[in-house]
């Protein structure tokens, strides 16, 4: 069965990040002052989903490149996806970002990539991307979707983490959903 195979890839990378590593980064941003969210593509949409839950959480969190993000500055933190780390776009981001002072996570296959260079702490996602490099795991789908998924099942387990250490209840998570629907 396709959907078991999908499931099974996803678990091989899973279960090669650290439960220290997502619990250290929820920390990191529990402490920033705002965070701002980066990614091209799916990876984009898949950073617009944790920044929209990191919202529901209490967090004051920004997507670079919407018409009401505000410059960012000193205290505040960006979270920069792709999982190549070659992304034009996020690299330069991630580097403008760490030339003002402020803290870089990069979230990648790649830790030897200008993304990862650029950045303060990295979310390793060793999974596949559209490149099919040398050493990237074997994949039945296509292009990254592999990373994206398994990157979107890493920043809920992020928010979770967040959520404890903030005691943020799924009452609270609820008030700040959209009520306009």
């Amino acid at each position: 069965m396709i959907v078991s195979t999908i499931l099974k890839e996803i678990e091989t990378v899973l279960r090669q990040v650290s439960e220290e590593n997502l619990q250290g980064l929820a920390v990191e941003l529990q402490k920033a002052k705002r965070i701002f969210i980066i990614g091209e593509g799916r990876s984009g949409l898949i950073a617009k989903s944790f920044a929209m839950r990191l919202m529901h959480l209490g967090a004051a969190v920004f997507v670079v490149g919407e018409t009401i993000t505000p410059a960012i500055g000193e205290g505040d933190l960006l979270v920069a996806v792709s999982g190549s780390g070659t992304t034009k776009s996020v690299v330069w981001t991630a580097e403008k970002t760490q030339s003002l002072g402020c803290q870089v996570i990069a979230v990648t296959t790649n830790p030897d990539s200008p993304l990862a260079a650029a950045s303060s702490s990295i979310l390793h996602v060793p999974a596949a991307t559209k490149y099919r490099r040398e050493n990237e795991l074997k994949t039945i789908q296509p292009l990254g979707s592999l990373f994206d998924q398994c990157v979107h099942l890493l920043f809920d387990t992020i928010c979770l983490q967040y959520s404890q250490l903030s005691s943020v209840s799924n009452t609270d998570a609820f008030s700040r959903h959209s009520n306009l629907e």
